[in-house]
Order: C-alpha cells, then sequence, then structure tokens
C-alpha cells in the first residue's frame, strides 16, 4: 500500500516517473530534439566562411603588408577621431531638433504641425549627399550674413565667403538631415505612451508642454533609444559623404587621400572598413546596455538574480 504523503502518477514504475515523499511531482527530464539540419547547416557554413578566409589571405590583391603599414598610421588615426567628433556633434544636434520637431507635429497648434511637416517633407525627401553639396556652395549662396533691426542698427554680420568652416558645415548638413528622421522616432515613441498618462498629467494641474517634458518623454525612451542607437551607427557611417562639402579630414577621406598617392585602393579601403567596424561594434555594446536599462520593468521575465531572490524567499516560508 503506498503510503499518504505520496501521489501516485499514471505509468509510475518507481523509476523517476512518480513523486516525492513531500507530495510535489518530481521534475520531468527533458531530452532535446535531435536537429541534424541545423549541424550540417553550421557545418557548410563553416567551410564557406574558411575558404573565403583563405582565398582573401593568399590573394596578393587585397595587399595585406599596405593594409598593415596604414592600419595605425597617425593620419587615419586623426580621422578617426574626426569621424567620431562629427558623429557625436551631428548626433546631438539632430536628437534636440529631432525632439522639438516631434513635439510640434503633435502640438494642438496648427502653425507649429505645417512648419514641423514642411521640413520634414524636404529633409526626408532629398538626397543627404545632395543637401551636404547644397552646404559646401553655401558661401557661393550667401556671401554676407547681417542681423540686425530693420532700418536700424547692424547687431551682427559674418562673411561666410571667407570663413573656413567646412567642419561646422558637414555637422549642420548631417545633423538638420538627421533631425528629421530622429522626429519620427521620438512621434513614435511618445505616440506609444497610453492617453491616459497624459490625462492624469493634466488632471494634476500640468500645462501640455509640461506633460510631454515630466510624463510622456521619460516613458516613451523605452521605444526612443534602439531606433536612436540604429541611427547614431548609421550616423557614424554617413559622415563618409563629407568628401560632397567638400571635407576630407575623416577616416574616409584620409584614405583616400592616401591610395590617391600610392595607388592602392583596396588595403586603405580596408583600413577604413576596420575602423568603422571597431567604432561600430562599440556603439552596438553600449546599445545593448542603454536599452536593458531602459526596458527594466518592460518584462514579465526575471532575472537570474531575482528567481534566486523568489527561491529563497520560498525556502523560508517553507521553514516557517
Amino acid at each position: 500500500m503506498p503510503s499518504s504523503d505520496t501521489t501516485a502518477l499514471p505509468g509510475d514504475t518507481g523509476q523517476g516517473g512518480g513523486a516525492t515523499t513531500a507530495g510535489e511531482p518530481t521534475p520531468i527530464k527533458a531530452i532535446p530534439l535531435r536537429r541534424p539540419g541545423r549541424w550540417i547547416a553550421a557545418a557548410i557554413i563553416l567551410v564557406l566562411v574558411a575558404l573565403f578566409g583563405y582565398g582573401a589571405a593568399t590573394n596578393s590583391a587585397y595587399g595585406w603588408r599596405t593594409y598593415w603599414k596604414y592600419l595605425f598610421d597617425s593620419r587615419i588615426e586623426s580621422g578617426v577621431v574626426i569621424t567620431l567628433e562629427l558623429t557625436v556633434l551631428a548626433m546631438a544636434l539632430a536628437v534636440v531638433l529631432g525632439t522639438v520637431l516631434a513635439v510640434m507635429r503633435l502640438s494642438p497648434n496648427p502653425v507649429l504641425r505645417s512648419a514641423a511637416w514642411v521640413y520634414l517633407w524636404i529633409f526626408r525627401g532629398t538626397p543627404v549627399y545632395v543637401q551636404l553639396v547644397f552646404w559646401g556652395l553655401f558661401p557661393s549662396l550667401y556671401k554676407n550674413i547681417q542681423l540686425g533691426v530693420p532700418f536700424g542698427p547692424q547687431l551682427l554680420h559674418i562673411d561666410v565667403q571667407h570663413m573656413q568652416a567646412t567642419f561646422l558645415f558637414v555637422v549642420i548638413g548631417l545633423g538638420l538631415n538627421e533631425a528629421a528622421y530622429m522626429a519620427e522616432i521620438v512621434r513614435a515613441g511618445i505616440n506609444s505612451v497610453g492617453e491616459g498618462q497624459r490625462e492624469a498629467s493634466i488632471a494634476l494641474g500640468m500645462s501640455w508642454g509640461q506633460t510631454m517634458r515630466r510624463t510622456v518623454l521619460p516613458q516613451a525612451m523605452r521605444v526612443i533609444i534602439p531606433p536612436t542607437g540604429n541611427e547614431l551607427i548609421g550616423m557614424l557611417k554617413t559622415t563618409s559623404l563629407a568628401a560632397a562639402v567638400p571635407y576630407t579630414a575623416d577616416v574616409y577621406g584620409r584614405a583616400r587621400d592616401i591610395f590617391a598617392v600610392n595607388f592602392q585602393p583596396i588595403p586603405l579601403l580596408l583600413v577604413a572598413a576596420t575602423w568603422y567596424l571597431a567604432i561600430t561594434s562599440v556603439l552596438m555594446v553600449g546599445q545593448f546596455y542603454l536599452e536593458r536599462y531602459y526596458s527594466r520593468g518592460a518584462t514579465r521575465q526575471l532575472t537570474s538574480k531575482q528567481l534566486q531572490e523568489l527561491a529563497d524567499a520560498q525556502t523560508i516560508v517553507k521553514a516557517k
């Protein structure tokens, strides 16, 4: 006769398929399914990668000796620094202006909504390369900029034609173009916040601007951060179009200047690609941790630490 504190299961043979003396069922030993197709596909991919790597390593056309010679060249490293500066400054401008444009798109003021829509229509509808070419021609379009009171004193005069500001023009051109895309990202994040949050803020006496700044935007960050990280990585690579201004102090411009002299474009392009890949990898790691920070509480899936604390709490309750 089985004891009163043991639960018999159908088909129980006493070989691990029954129950424990505490009345809890014995955990089922799960055996994963064999999937030979995965192993075959992995083997084929590894073979193809190995063949490509061997072919590239033994192909003299890649110019690996030149590649290693210029990988850490001082001119390339200075170009990397300039590329990072362009990326950070242009993206900062894009985030600030994009947030303003997104708020204007959602504003109850029809004038602000129309102005934001026209901005997005122009900068999203024309290629960024064409926009940068126009910024390169800016000194020809506007030789002087004068600010002052109409029919009164002049407060500011800028001689644009003789101003050496190609770096500034690249930052402005990239930032203004990216702001149009950031505006849509921020607008999507704002729309992801429930209407109840806004209604509650208004009920507390907040204005529309305070509701956006204190309630909506902080919650929208969870949706805004992932695509913003992708846009930052895209901005890093878009800086290679700075030659349209023209500006050649970035890493791609430096590599192009070098292979214009030694006539070996392939290894120098590989050098530039390696630096872009290295910086992108670092940005992807930062994006991962930033997304994890802002996604706290967004999922019911518990972390290993939380599961351990829960198990410890259950053990204490049972002991009592």
